[in-house]
């Protein structure tokens, strides 16, 4: 059973730094794509970025230049660093996996805040 566990949320003024960690158990390797989204208040759920294992990344555009995925060489811990915060980066931040195919599945972590103050 794949279990994803996020930390590294909080508080951070505005103009600040973050580095959020997702640490992924139970998977043996198969993991096609892992993703961080995240949800404001009142809004939808929006892909902040994602990643392959073979390091290909995509960025919200809303991220793009302050925001990098990556993974640890063991590839069971996801990071999101975070930089150049803002109020509107606010936000739950969940991390997700994906393996695709017919024994496929999508698992998700409980999500962790993320609050910028101006």
């Amino acid at each position: 059973q794949v279990q994803l566990v996020e930390s590294g949320g909080g508080l951070v003024q505005a103009g600040g730094s973050r580095r959020l960690s997702c640490v992924i158990s139970g998977s043996n390797g198969d993991i096609d794509i892992m993703r961080w989204f995240r949800r404001s208040n009142g809004k939808h759920n929006e892909m902040a970025a994602s990643i392959t294992p073979d390091g290909n990344t995509n960025y919200a555009s809303s991220l793009k230049g302050r925001c990098t995925i990556s993974t640890n060489s063991a590839k069971d811990t996801l990071y999101l660093q975070l930089d150049r915060l803002t109020p509107d980066d606010t936000a739950v931040y969940y991390c997700n996996v994906q393996k695709h195919g017919l024994l496929g599945y999508s698992k998700w972590g409980q999500g962790i805040q993320l609050t910028v103050s101006s």
